[in-house]
């Protein structure tokens, strides 16, 4: 007897500011490719959360997680693969989601550094992600003339740090001055990469 496929469980996290944007439709069309698959999807509209983006304390004492934040962290735990949906604001993240991982992905949830050791234990090791991130300017422009810093920062710096190894980056651009006919080829290109759970 055959044992029961496992659903895969998807957590798709949009970071940008706002609901207009391009981003929630490339956010759409994923979520409708995975619900053509066999996937249970949650999401977090980072937006919407109602919280401090602000450490203000830094990792010296502890600042206490709003209900929005606990609840992401148990959205985070649950998925096995994580998709990141933002644009790329000065070769980096927008600043709310910037708040949102300096506030989420904290020592005890995220990782833990060892005693007397530079190394540190990864707790949300065996996941995968993808990052789906528009630019304004072509993707190859931004990967081999400034190195991708803010694909860096997330897969190696924030991904691995964490314990995700398998990270996947999908670059969309230009956006700026785009036809209708590119957004529209790259809105089926991520229902597709959603329907295969990618």
């Amino acid at each position: 007897m055959d044992e029961p496929k496992h659903m895969k469980k998807i957590l798709i996290i949009n970071g940008h500011p706002d609901k207009e944007s391009f981003n929630f439709g490339l956010s759409e069309s994923y979520k409708k490719g995975a619900e053509k698959s066999d996937a249970e999807i949650k999401e977090i509209n980072i937006r919407e959360l109602n919280f401090n983006p602000n450490l203000q304390f830094g990792y010296r004492k502890r600042t206490e997680l709003e209900p929005d934040l606990l609840e992401a962290q148990k959205k985070l735990k649950w998925a096995d693969h994580l998709v990141w949906i933002y644009p790329v604001w000065w070769g980096s993240v927008p600043a709310i989601m910037k708040g949102f991982l300096d506030r989420v992905l904290l020592p005890g949830f995220a990782f833990k550094k060892r005693e007397g050791s530079l190394w540190w234990d990864k707790f949300l090791a065996g996941k995968t992600a993808r990052i789906i991130c528009t630019l304004d300017q072509p993707a190859w422009y931004y990967r081999w003339f400034y190195g991708g810093p803010s694909h860096r920062a997330m897969k190696m710096l924030t991904m691995h740090f964490i314990g995700i190894k398998k990270v996947r980056i999908t670059t969309i651009g230009p956006i700026r001055l785009s036809k209708e006919s590119f957004r529209a080829k790259w809105l089926k290109r991520v229902e597709k990469l959603g329907q295969m759970n990618k």
